[in-house]
Formats: structure tokens, sequence, C-alpha cells
């Protein structure tokens, strides 16, 4: 009964002073909304992220040269990949690749396309799908025929091919037949190579003889379970280094982005949460000054109230419900903004929409303890009014 007087007596004096309550919001939506938003947003690409590596799998390795050789060995050799998974028994298959960006066009009018060179094997690593024609297979090789992305065939529009099957484009100084389109995949996911909606792929022979740098610096592959990862990079290590005049490598496995990325992902909400901090204590502020104004205002009634026999807890208690009703209005509008702003990130980037939960709890439960910890001086003041001075004022 109580707490239903309280809760209607801090409805009634927030909504009279309406001007006063809307500035002491601005902070806290701002701080709710901005906190809201952002890990919304950090939980939509981390989700579509995880599905990327789920598509593709996580059982896919990346193996480069290590920075500190590339171009000195010349690069991998091609066999010496093609040999790795009769080697090292948990590598079941090897995909290698190198890329060079041409352009295409006349004059000024040019775009640029990224032309890969690939293996068969590619296809299948990368779970790329055909929508028309066919892929690279390795009876292609040396042959002038190329896969084109459908980021490609936008760009072949642009210059009045509608029809890409079939046609002949010219790449560097080379002329391609297109054999196949390949559908739109997530660019930079997973361990899939960025740019693949925008390339012409090749078979990985005739790219060796066409590109002005042919090194093999990079390649995907697929592995097993039966040694730890640990294991399974010193033994690719081990094989390189014997193989290839003791080129060093770098071995990236699927887990190990998935833990890196994870761990950007919480120093990015660390530091979202303390940007959000300084919105919330400027809005705390806020709430603290109207609710001073407001003790400040009502110096009469709390003098009647007490005459009546109210206690300083009861005081103190009505002037802390109205500061937390007053952060908790703010907090939901906040939280409302910043899932809408999150919902039109996932709407305009055609990602999964993903309502985090857990951001939502904290939304209101941080909103609680401000309306708390900045009404609390207020309620206590008003609680320590003196009731015949206040009577007299």
């Amino acid at each position: 009964m109580i707490l239903g007087s309280n809760l209607k007596e801090a409805f009634t004096s927030l909504t009279t002073a309406k001007q006063r309550t809307v500035l002491a919001l601005i902070g806290i939506v701002i701080g709710i909304g901005s906190v809201i938003g952002m890990i919304s947003i950090g939980s939509i690409v981390q989700n579509e992220a995880l599905k990327q590596f789920k598509e593709m799998g996580i059982d896919i390795i990346t193996v480069r040269q290590d920075g500190g050789n590339t171009g000195k060995a010349g690069g991998f050799r091609l066999a010496t990949i093609r040999e790795l998974p009769s080697h090292v028994k948990d590598v079941k298959e090897v995909a290698p690749y190198i890329t060079s960006s041409v352009a295409y066009g006349q004059g000024r009018k040019t775009e640029m396309i990224e032309m890969m060179g690939v293996s068969e094997s590619f296809f299948r690593i990368n779970k790329l799908r055909v929508q028309e024609g066919r892929q690279i297979t390795d009876l292609d090789e040396n042959r002038y025929f190329c896969v084109i992305g459908s980021g490609t065939v936008s760009i072949l529009r642009k210059f009045g091919i509608s029809q890409p099957m079939g046609s002949q484009i010219a790449l560097g100084q080379r002329i391609y037949t297109i054999i196949g389109v390949i559908d739109k995949v997530p660019e930079g996911g997973g361990m899939r190579p960025y740019g693949i909606n925008n390339a012409a792929l090749i078979h990985i022979s005739t790219a060796k003889r066409t590109f002005q740098s042919p090194d093999i610096n990079v390649f995907l592959a697929r592995v097993g379970t039966e040694q730890k990862t640990a294991q399974l990079k010193q033994s690719i290590a081990d094989y390189f280094t014997f193989k290839s005049r003791g080129i060093r490598v770098n071995v990236q496995t699927a887990e190990e982005l998935i833990e890196r990325m994870q761990a950007q992902m919480r120093l990015f909400t660390l530091l979202l949460g303390a940007i959000g901090s300084i919105a919330l204590i400027v809005g705390g502020i806020g709430v603290m000054n109207v609710m001073l104004i407001s003790v400040t205002e009502r110096r009469k009634e709390i003098g009647i109230r007490r005459a009546l026999g109210a206690q300083q807890s009861d005081i103190q208690s009505q002037f802390i419900i109205e500061s937390v009703m007053l952060c908790l209005v703010g907090g939901l509008i906040g939280i409302i903004i910043g899932t809408f702003v999150s919902y039109l990130f996932a709407y305009f980037t055609k990602w999964e929409f993903v309502v985090s939960y857990m951001a939502i709890i904290l939304g209101f439960g941080v909103a609680t303890a401000v309306g708390v910890f900045f009404g609390y001086y207020p309620a206590r003041t008003a609680s320590r009014m003196d009731p015949i001075k206040a009577l007299r004022s």
C-alpha cells in the first residue's frame, strides 16, 4: 500500500515538471542507448562470424610463410604443398592459391578485378557453389578459363556484358573464357579468403605462368582431429623446414581465430562500457540535480508529512523511488533506441538480427543502480529536513 502510494506520488511529481524531467532523462537515454546498441551490434557481428566459421567448418587451417622470410625463399613449391597430406596424416586436403589485382576496361573507365589462381580443391574447402556453368578442375591446367564471382558479374554488366557465360574477357595480357559463375559468399568470413565475390578464378598453373608475382605464400588445408593442434602445427612446420630449404611457416587454426575474435569483442564491450559510463555519470548528476530541486520545491510537503507522523525512512524511500523511476524510464527508452539501432544495422547488412537479452537485463540493472546511487543524497537530504523549518518555508 505504502509502495503504491509512493509510486503514484513519484509519477505525479515527475509529470508535473515535464521539462525538467526530460532534461534529466537525456543523459540516461544516451548512456543506456549507446551501450545497448553497441553491445547488440557486437552480438550480431559475432553471431554472423561464428555462422560463417560453422558454414566452412572449424577443421580448416591457413598456412602462410612466416613474415620474416616471405619472398626470400621464392614461396612454396606447388608440388611440396600437394604432397603434404601424404607426409602429415592429419592433413586431409590442401588448397593453394595466389592472387593478383588487374584493371578491367579501357581508358579512364576501369574497374579492379581480383584474379585468383586456384585448384579444384579450393572450391570444396571454401564451399563455393556454382550457380551457372562449372568450376575450375584439374583438367583446366594451363588453360585460359575463368570462373567469376557475383560482384564480377556486376562489373562486366557495366561494360555491356549482360550474359557472361561463354564470354571472353581481357584480364591483364590474356584473354579468358568465362566457364562458370559462383554464388555470392559472405566476405572475409571464417577462413575464406577475402575478395572472392569480385574475383576471376583461374587454374593455379595458369596463374603461375601469367602473374607478375607467381609465388605461393599461403594455402588452406582441411585437417582431421587425430593430432592435437600444437602437434599438428609442429608437424607441418617440420615438413616445410625439411622440404623447402628451411622455410618457416605460420599455421592459423579456426579455433584460434574464434578465440581472438571473442577476445576482441570482450575488449570492445569493455570500451563501450567505459564510454557509456561517462554518459551515465553525466545523466546521473542530472538526475541528482533534478531531485535536489524537487526537494527544495517540496519542503512544505515534506514538513506536513513529517508533522503527520511520517518517518525519515518514509521520506527517503519516496525520493529514492522517484529517482529510480526516472532512471528506469530513461533506461527503457535507451533500450528501445539501442535495440532499434541494432535492428537497422542488421537490416542494412542483411545479417541475422540477434536480441542481446544480457544487454537488456544489464541496461535495466544499471538504470536502477544509477537511480539508487544518485538519488540517495537528495533523498537523505529530504529525510533529514527539520519539519518546523520546512513548514515555515
